[in-house]
């Protein structure tokens, strides 16, 4: 996988703006993983729903073979701008955890909410992992 990044542009901070692979190999497409544990129990603080859905993603990405580093795009969708700026530094940390230093192109959108009420944030995952 290569990143895309132009020489005359700034280094995105967190994402990539694209990435290329070429070759054989397998496609994981997961649906949007939201902050809902095991149980379906959902923690208040957004950042704790960060680390919850990207926990999850992890732990499907495994089902399939796959880890972070297969991850081509991910899409969030957040319920609350200003929650997640004060997120940050939680949001920061749950990523260095569960993805390390995987900076894939990412989307994040603000809309008025999520089928769970509960819910703040839903994360969408796309991965490739290629022919051995």
């Amino acid at each position: 996988m290569r990143i895309l990044q132009p020489a005359e542009w700034s280094k995105p901070r967190g994402f990539s703006h694209g990435v290329e692979f070429n070759g054989p190999g397998r496609w994981i497409v997961l649906a949007g993983q939201t902050g809902g544990d095991e149980k379906g129990e959902y923690a208040t603080e957004l950042g704790a729903q960060v680390a919850t859905a990207l926990k999850r993603i992890v732990k499907l990405l495994g089902e399939a073979g796959a880890a972070p580093e297969h991850i081509v795009r991910l899409t969030w969708y957040l319920t609350s701008r200003s929650e997640y700026e004060a997120a940050g530094r939680d949001i920061g940390a749950a990523w260095k955890e569960t993805l390390g230093r995987n900076f894939p192109p990412s989307t994040l959108l603000y809309i008025d909410g999520l089928v769970d009420v509960r819910a703040k944030v839903e994360i969408e995952v796309t991965a490739f992992v290629p022919a051995a």
